[in-house]
């Protein structure tokens, strides 16, 4: 029996077994970062679009090229606009005057400018007529009769006895500055519906009229009208009516156009029937 605490000689302590060594945690999480970023950095330079060439520019500036003028040519002209925006609001004014012993009968133009189908038209178109006809765009025709006339701006409202279907009333605008696009459309010498191209040459003309006053505050424009022109209307580009053509200036006393055309403000026009006067 050994006492507590003593030890034989010549009887070694047996050792404890080994254990094996653990790698530190963050050697291990560092490794598989490693190894990550690697494969990473492999997929990406392996996946990356090469840089583009002279050539790949030169091909994607000649496509944006080609379609920006494919969507130009897509894009109707000015004038176009203005006419399909007016048509549906045009009007054929046709007249029937007695004079010694003959019936003269007269053509002019007109448009729609209200719900109620009003047509402006100009005065000197149907003055002294016993007889006015209209004629809408869509083929109706009626009888009309004058509600209201302003002999000062020669500019005269019509009342008819029968609508279209769809009455399409014209949209008004405020007069266009000197050199803006304008375009008039009438029936100049009996040739229906035509649209003439111009710019606006002055505005605030005073001119003298054959008949009545002198007529002032007018717009002076250079698209050619004729006889058949007066009574329609002077457009801007949006097919927007800026004013009611009234006549044209000839110094040879001849009913064709030698380049000025004058027109009524719609603002004036339109107070005749019942908008307001600017």
């Amino acid at each position: 029996m050994r006492p507590v605490g003593a030890t034989s000689v010549g009887e070694p302590d047996e050792a404890p077994p080994e254990r094996p060594r653990r790698r530190p945690r963050w050697i291990l999480i560092a490794l598989a970062v490693t190894v990550t970023l690697a494969a990473g950095a492999w997929w990406i330079s392996s996946t990356a679009p090469a840089p583009p060439t002279a050539a790949d520019v030169d091909r994607a500036v000649q496509r944006g090229i080609e379609q920006a003028q494919e969507a130009e040519r897509n894009v109707a002209p000015e004038a176009t606009t203005a006419y399909r925006t007016i048509t549906p609001s045009l009007v054929t004014v046709t007249t029937r005057r007695p004079g010694g012993g003959t019936v003269e009968t007269g053509l002019g133009s007109g448009v729609v400018v209200n719900a109620a189908g009003s047509v402006l038209t100009a005065l000197h178109v149907v003055d002294g007529a016993d007889r006015i006809r209209v004629e809408f765009a869509d083929g109706t025709r009626a009888a009309a009769t004058v509600t209201a006339a302003r002999p000062e701006h020669d500019i005269a409202v019509l009342a008819v006895d029968r609508l279209p279907e769809v009455v399409v009333p014209a949209v008004l605008a405020g007069p266009p500055p000197v050199g803006d696009a304008v375009y008039a459309v009438g029936n100049p010498l009996g040739l229906h519906a035509s649209l003439t191209a111009g710019v606006v040459s002055a505005v605030d003309r005073t001119i003298s009229a054959p008949r009545g006053p002198a007529l002032g505050g007018l717009i002076q424009f250079d698209a050619a009208v004729n006889p058949g022109n007066s009574g329609g209307p002077l457009l801007n580009r949006d097919g927007q009516v800026v004013g009611i053509v009234t006549a044209l200036a000839n110094p040879a006393n001849q009913d064709f156009f030698v380049g000025v055309g004058f027109a009524v403000p719609i603002a004036t026009a339109g107070s005749a029937a019942g908008g307001p006067q600017q």
